[in-house]
């Protein structure tokens, strides 16, 4: 908790103004982003929420590189993806981070602890090593040694899910963004894996964007941001901090 003294705003770890994204052209063009103006401040455990199809896959996907914006302006971790070469949008990537597909996607040849440590052994690290850091990480989200020498079709929904989880936190990211993280886990598995996130969260040179419909972890974030139509139209404190909208100077 910051004493009063220390409560200047954190300054801005990913800055979006007026970001659009169109799938497809003509007749087909489909606008998943209609101008996004959206800030969010470094030490950030925010969500993003709204109805299917709004939009929030598609902007989590543009801050993290993985789809380029068709216009506006977005600053990701100081760097805006646009000015980068291929590979260096890679590297940039791999270095600072994580993401959590809600579709796991996992290697199926791999053991939940060959597949946490992906990210380390991609960037060089000694397989004996990568091994012993992804281990430490699956034992936070609960795993056992049996179940981390298991391959993905022998584990549950909810532990391929804190697979991906833990090989999105496994390379101690910058940033860290998660498509609906909780949803293949029961209440007690969720709160777990947000307690770790929200541990994350509080580096100060750390931020985690959460798309998630699941109410129940809603207070786990500093801010929400709610999504209609493409665009983020307000944000509100988490219902745990009162219910009343952030409001800002």
């Amino acid at each position: 908790m910051n004493t009063p003294a220390e409560s200047v705003p954190s300054p801005a770890a990913i800055s979006c103004r007026g970001v659009t994204k169109t799938y497809g052209h003509g007749n087909a063009a489909v606008q998943a982003l209609r101008g996004v103006d959206l800030e969010v401040r470094a030490g950030e455990l925010l969500m993003l929420v709204g109805p299917s199809g709004c939009g929030k896959t598609t902007l989590i996907s543009v801050l993290a590189g993985l789809l380029q914006r068709d216009a506006g302006e977005c600053s990701v971790l100081d760097r805006d993806y646009l000015q980068m070469a291929r590979g260096e949008t890679t590297r940039f990537r791999g270095q600072n981070i994580g993401f959590v597909f809600q579709s796991f996607d996992l290697i199926p040849a791999l053991t939940a602890a060959e597949n946490a440590a992906t990210p380390l052994l991609i960037s060089g690290m000694q397989w004996h090593a990568a091994l012993e850091q992804a281990r430490a990480v699956l034992r936070k989200v609960g795993f056992d040694d049996r179940m981390m020498r298991s391959l993905p079709a022998e584990l549950s929904g909810g532990q391929q899910q804190r697979v991906a989880i833990a090989r999105a936190m496994v390379h101690n990211p910058k940033m860290i963004v998660c498509d609906e993280p909780t949803s293949a886990l029961d209440s007690e598995s969720g709160r777990m894996v947000m307690e770790l996130m929200r541990q994350f969260a509080l580096g100060s040179d750390r931020v985690l964007v959460v798309v998630t419909h699941d109410a129940r972890i809603f207070e786990f974030a500093d801010r929400i941001a709610r999504m209609e139509d493409g665009r983020v139209t307000r944000i509100e404190d988490p219902p745990s901090r009162g219910h009343e909208p952030e409001h800002h100077s």
